[in-house]
């Protein structure tokens, strides 16, 4: 009679458990999958957040975040579970001090905006970034990007580029037409157009140095076209000095364009993005910047000179420089050394989005950025970035401050607004220069 009863009790189960929609496997009774509605499917996957730090939160960045917003959007459909904080701060308070804070306590962002050069190899050296090399080997990516370089140490890949760039002058096409003149090919030529563009009311360049580190862009060219670019290198090491006569010859022709009033008056009470607004505009003949400038100079919505605005090297200052560009691929995206499975794969699932030809071909198209990668497809495009493109493929130098140390930068800085405010000669700039730069060489030797 028990066994009966028992038989009984598990078929009444069976029975009901098959209109309740169950299975039987392995002695578990589970819900059929069959059954279930594709959204109870996921209902069970853990949420996870990773946080995504980037740069772009100026007004003249806004395309190129919304072309960042879109990459996160794809990447939460391709990872279940998956919610992306999009965090933007300021680029230099996140290179210079929230970063740094966050690698030394370490607990950096799982994707953060990276500075190629010096800034990758101390945070390789503590152990904060995640080796890039396997994730690239399994996606087929290294030979697609320009270059790696200021990203690889040792041999391995810890960083990559969102875009490369040149350094160079931007010129107003109208203004020049109507000034009389042409392209320089010298820096005599170049001071000439000043002139001409001062007589005629015109601001000669665009400029502002509230924001200290746009007045050594110009700057750092002007030294290299004199001094050579082993010279940034060689005041590391000890074999250059700051004092150095042909180093001195390129600040004092930055003096020159001071003394001559050829930069736009009360530029150190104007912020970066000032100098793109006067230029813009159409206030002024010139303006020497990056080629990521393109994002605000191309802005339909912000630019009145769209199909008014040249490009050139700037021109020869007979020295060792003459044939160089200041150019890199020194932004990027670091990742984190500490993930988890999860976040491992999120990772990589950014890097095969972010770095996909759509994006890179959007990023220079809608934005005016020059790829990181090696792009085929150039329909669509602003003349301008042809030439921009072009001139990517002279020699280039690397940007001073991916070499020297915070304190020689920052000593620049600081100095170089003093001699705008005309409270410091070249050759005084110079003299602490080399000092500071002394006794960082002097720390750096401490180091273990």
């Amino acid at each position: 009679m028990k066994s009966k009863t028992a038989a009984g009790c598990v078929t009444l189960v069976v029975v009901l458990c098959m209109l309740a929609g169950c299975s039987i496997g392995s002695g578990l009774l589970t819900p059929a999958k069959s059954g279930l509605p594709s959204s109870d499917k996921t209902q069970h996957i853990k949420p996870f957040t990773v946080t995504l730090r980037h740069t772009q939160v100026k007004d003249q960045d806004r395309l190129r975040l919304r072309i960042l917003e879109d990459v996160a959007a794809k990447l939460e459909e391709k990872v279940p579970g998956l919610k992306v904080e999009l965090e933007g701060i300021e680029d230099k308070v996140n290179r210079f001090e929230k970063l740094p804070a966050e690698m030394a306590a370490g607990n950096p962002p799982k994707i953060f905006d990276l500075f190629g050069g010096a800034d990758t190899r101390k945070y390789v050296k503590a152990r904060r970034l995640l080796d890039l090399t396997p994730i690239l080997e399994e996606l087929g990516l290294q030979s697609k990007f320009s270059s790696l370089d200021e990203f690889t140490v040792d041999g391995h890949v810890y960083g990559l580029p969102t875009a490369s760039f040149v350094e160079g002058v931007f010129y107003n096409k109208r203004i020049f037409r109507g000034l009389g003149v042409s392209v320089p090919q010298t820096w005599q030529e170049l001071l000439d157009i000043a002139s001409k563009a001062k007589e005629a009311g015109i601001t000669p360049f665009a400029y502002a140095s509230s924001d200290a580190w746009a007045i050594n862009m110009m700057l750092n060219t002007l030294w290299v076209r004199t001094a050579g670019p082993e010279s940034v290198e060689g005041f590391v090491d000890g074999s250059r000095k700051w004092t150095d006569p042909d180093v001195l010859d390129g600040f004092r022709r930055f003096e020159l364009l001071v003394d001559k009033e050829y930069l736009q008056s009360g530029s150190l009470g104007r912020k970066y993005a000032q100098q793109h607004q006067t230029f813009r505009s159409g206030e002024a003949a010139m303006l020497f910047d990056g080629s990521w400038a393109n994002a605000s100079l191309l802005d339909p919505e912000q630019s009145r000179i769209m199909d008014d605005i040249g490009f050139f090297s700037f021109p020869s200052a007979g020295g060792k420089g003459d044939d160089l560009i200041n150019g890199s691929h020194s932004n990027g995206y670091g990742f984190s050394s500490n993930l988890n499975d999860r976040e491992y794969k999120a990772i990589v699932e950014f890097i095969k989005i972010m770095y996909s030809d759509e994006i890179q071909k959007r990023q220079l198209k809608e934005s005016g950025i020059l790829p990181a990668m090696k792009l085929t497809d150039m329909t669509g495009i602003h003349p301008i970035i042809g030439v921009l493109l072009e001139a990517s493929k002279n020699k280039t130098f690397p940007a001073f401050d991916s070499i020297v140390q915070a304190k020689v930068r920052e000593t620049l800085e600081t100095s170089m607004q003093e001699l705008l405010g005309r409270r410091l000669t070249a050759e005084q700039v110079l003299q602490r220069m080399q000092r500071v730069q002394e006794e960082a060489n002097q720390e750096l030797r401490r180091l273990p």
